[in-house]
């Protein structure tokens, strides 16, 4: 390793790769990505196992309290309505996560201007709408031009197959006058960037060990490698040393055996998610920054955004193969997104259709629940339900709160001695009504196609998966921690590119705006480079 280096980014996640391929399209610059967390191999996923289903709850298990792999931090959840999901490796949470890729909506970028909640971007959808589709071509997306929710889709992989659940469901769509859609997945249809197609080898979020599924160490790594970026697995970064004129100097990180070490640059990335990014700020203190690194007004880690959820399951008299096809990716409706003042909240939510649970959690779920009883009758009581049942997720907009946060957990720590989080997060009343609102549509959308409801609640507790706001962009200093391009207020050789920085949550899983977000931000560093690399 070299003493210095042009850039480091922090996180080879789904943010911190497209920053990768991005800033290494300029050959002459030198840059390292530091990942805490080990190159995955698909060859030991779980659907590669015949007791695939037991061990997803274990070594692929969204919750990094339960995995407790080396890589992980704990997290503290008992002040949080919500409890948080992440993933430490090569990759990040593009590993485990569904695949399901929808844009925020023009609307998500003027909820002050239009229904006078939050705060507004400082630029519009337009502005990211290139970069959008740049990174499509990149992840390899299938859905359906044509959608009124997205009329500026150009080009699309074909979309994956709804099914014969799906298909009733969007015939009651259909009855009831709302619009739905096939989902937009970064899961290959056809062959597309030397990926082949999905199989449905099982759940999309156990990791995909057919290629298939667009988790960014099999779209956007490939390339940054080949354009010269060196990755650090397995090395932790705990501190951002600043100088006197309160420029980075770098970073300072354990390498895999526990040593300490630093590595200097003139540039400074972080793409470590909306709760490793605001960890890592809090943790580097000095004498500048003595409450942690940007933290001189409060506001790392504050503004914490979840996408609550509510969770409404039904059941239909005829098999309709439901637990075929990649779970989290069939079709959507965006019929309620947007704000009516007659339903007496702000905003809106989307209703994403989920497919059937596997055989073994299908069985489990329906002991606990008292569906599927133990003895004679069990086997009669499952053929029921599997294969029968469906869900749908309301995926509710977050709005900002800053008292929903995360800080640093002293009491327990990782496994090289650096704090955890805690969690502080509950729910708004604005949020409470918009989901009970969505379980009732959702519940009537179900009668329409003829279904019973087995399970109907909010918030699901174990779905933290969508990590926003925790260090929110904006143009004053004072009520924000970065400017529109990414950069640091107080530290002008530093850029956030991660999720972390988003003004409002939209009411979508948030991957492909933070994509296109980096993409953007690195068009602006890739153009004014001179300022920081000479």
């Amino acid at each position: 390793m070299t003493a210095k280096v042009d850039i480091i980014i922090v996180g080879s996640g789904a943010s911190g790769a497209a920053a990768a391929w991005r800033l290494s399209q300029d050959s002459n610059l030198s840059i390292v990505c530091i990942e805490q967390g080990r190159e995955s191999n698909p060859a030991q996923y779980p659907t590669t196992k015949a007791d695939w289903e037991r061990d997803k709850q274990r070594s692929a298990s969204f919750d990094p309290n339960v995995r407790a792999n080396k890589a992980d931090y704990p997290i503290d959840n008992s002040n949080s309505a919500i409890s948080l999901a992440n993933f430490n490796g090569f990759g990040g949470s593009t590993i485990l996560y569904s695949g399901h890729f929808p844009r925020f909506h023009p609307s998500d970028f003027a909820t002050y201007r239009l229904d006078k909640v939050a705060e507004d971007w400082p630029f519009d959808y337009q502005t990211l709408t290139p970069y959008f589709n740049q990174n499509e071509e990149m992840m390899g997306v299938a859905g359906l031009v044509g959608d009124t929710a997205y009329p500026e889709y150009e080009n699309l992989l074909p979309p994956i197959a709804m099914g014969p659940g799906a298909k009733k469901l969007a015939q009651a769509f259909n009855r009831l006058g709302w619009h739905w859609w096939p989902s937009y997945s970064a899961i290959n249809t056809k062959n597309h960037q030397n990926r082949p197609p999905c199989i449905n080898l099982g759940p999309c979020n156990t990791g995909c060990s057919q290629g298939a599924k667009g988790s960014v160490d099999i779209t956007y790594w490939p390339q940054a490698k080949l354009q010269g970026v060196q990755v650090m697995t397995e090395c932790r970064v705990f501190d951002i040393p600043v100088d006197k004129e309160q420029k980075a100097t770098g970073v300072k990180y354990y390498d895999k055996h526990g040593n300490e070490q630093f590595l200097a640059a003139a540039l400074v990335i972080l793409a470590c998610s909306g709760i490793g990014t605001p960890r890592l700020l809090l943790n580097s203190k000095s004498e500048l920054f003595p409450n942690g690194l940007l933290n001189n007004y409060d506001l790392v880690g504050r503004n914490l955004m979840l996408h609550p959820l509510a969770y409404v399951e039904g059941v239909f008299d005829e098999p309709l193969d439901t637990s075929i096809g990649p779970q989290g990716c069939s079709i959507y409706s965006q019929q309620f997104y947007e704000t009516q003042e007659d339903r007496g909240f702000k905003r809106g939510y989307t209703l994403h259709v989920l497919r059937g649970s596997s055989a073994v959690d299908s069985a489990c779920s329906g002991y606990i629940t008292r569906r599927i009883p133990l003895g004679k009758n069990h086997h009669q009581a499952f053929s029921q339900y599997f294969n029968h049942n469906m869900g749908i997720a309301v995926i509710s907009e977050d709005l900002p709160d800053p008292e929903n946060r995360i800080e640093l957990d002293y009491s327990k720590t990782d496994s090289f001695g650096m704090p955890g989080i805690k969690v502080h997060y509950s729910l708004h009343e604005n949020t409470k009504k918009m989901l009970e609102h969505g379980i009732e549509q959702t519940k009537k959308l179900f009668a329409e196609a003829g279904a019973k409801i087995s399970a109907a609640h909010y918030p699901v507790k174990h779905a933290g998966w969508h990590l926003m706001g925790t260090t929110k962009m904006g143009a004053d200093k004072t009520n924000s921690v970065v400017n529109e391009h990414g950069q640091a207020h107080e530290v002008s050789n530093l850029f956030i590119v991660d999720s972390s920085v988003f003004i409002t949550s939209g009411a979508v899983n948030p991957v492909a705006t933070a994509q296109a977000l980096t993409l953007k931000f690195c068009d602006h560093i890739s153009k004014n480079i001179k300022s920081w690399v000479v």
